[in-house]
């Protein structure tokens, strides 16, 4: 808590220092409405040009749906049909090998040179499809065996998403229902949708597994990795929502930050049902108005500056 207190103190600092310099803005907190001594402000002025070099930034209320969603964990697979095992037509000497783990290769693309122990001629065997090879289990001077695995390759341009989901959660899945999935290694997301539930259990952990297709557009999704998804399974009408990022805990009550002008008003709400993204606002904002949906904790690091400055 304390280096929290610390931190929001340095960002009113810079708050401050920015509308020093802003011709259209004072000092910090200048011409904010205060209560009796200790009281928090009820508003603050910041100039345009301050909250702009802050990131303060301000969006209308307005309505909105909020999700029914739940949290689960994923297991990335190659998609069925996506991978090929590369083999020997007739057993033989392996003259060359043309390809290593990680190389991209075409389909129709030579990746080894085989001696037929039969005919004691050389042929080539090509990549059956597209994809990256996943392994080379063959090495140049032994002897391939007829069936033997010289590669496996994947095409993993798409993938499955393996949702495990548990208990009466498991009954509300359906196919189509919205899936956000968030990569753990650097947090990118990606929407898809459920495409099938399978029809039995997972066997070591007795969850329902659903199924969604991700584009792996970037290459960064590798199978074997664990994600974290929300699986959106209802959504309901809301008249009046502001984003999470609104939303802020001041003297003990849930307030947003309405912008005036260039001045910023502190606004104690009433909400109600809320998601991963968005809350809704049941009392004390009207629609339309201009809510301060990034930085709101600079607007109120600002008026709370004040207070603390008494003490």
């Amino acid at each position: 808590m304390k280096l929290h207190w610390i931190a929001a103190l340095s960002l009113a600092a810079l708050l401050a220092a920015c509308n020093a310099s802003s011709p259209t803005g004072g000092e910090a907190g200048e011409e904010g409405e205060e209560g009796e001594h200790g009281e928090l402000p009820t508003s603050t002025k910041i100039g345009t040009q301050a909250a702009a070099a802050t990131g303060v930034r301000v969006s209308p209320a307005g309505p909105g749906e909020i999700s029914d969603d739940h949290e689960v964990q994923g297991l990335l697979t190659p998609v069925d049909g996506a991978i090929a095992r590369v083999m020997a037509r007739f057993p033989g000497l392996v003259r060359a090998l043309h390809a290593n783990v990680g190389d991209q290769v075409r389909a129709g693309q030579p990746l080894a040179t085989i001696e037929s122990n039969l005919s004691l001629t050389t042929y080539t065997v090509t990549a059956p499809i597209s994809g990256v090879v996943l392994s080379r289990d063959a090495s140049v001077g032994t002897v391939a065996g007829e069936g033997a695995a010289l590669y496996e390759i994947a095409n993993l341009s798409d993938l499955w998403v393996d949702l495990h989901v548990f208990g009466r959660d498991a009954q509300r899945l359906r196919v189509g229902s919205p899936v956000i999935v968030t990569r753990m290694s650097d947090g990118v997301t990606s929407e898809t949708q459920i495409e099938r539930i399978l029809p039995s259990t997972a066997t070591a952990s007795q969850s329902t597994v659903a199924r969604a297709r991700l584009r792996n557009l970037d290459g960064l999704w590798r199978p074997g990795s664990a994600v974290k998804a929300r699986v959106i399974v209802d959504q309901a009408r809301a008249n009046l929502v502001v984003p999470l990022s609104a939303l802020q805990t001041s003297n003990g009550e849930e307030v947003v930050y309405v912008q005036k002008g260039e001045t910023y008003h502190r606004r104690p709400v009433k909400t109600g049902r809320r998601d991963a993204d968005t809350v809704e606002i049941l009392a004390g904002l009207k629609p339309g108005e201009q809510v301060v949906v990034q930085q709101s904790y600079l607007i109120k690091a600002d008026m709370e500056k004040s207070t603390a400055e008494e003490h």
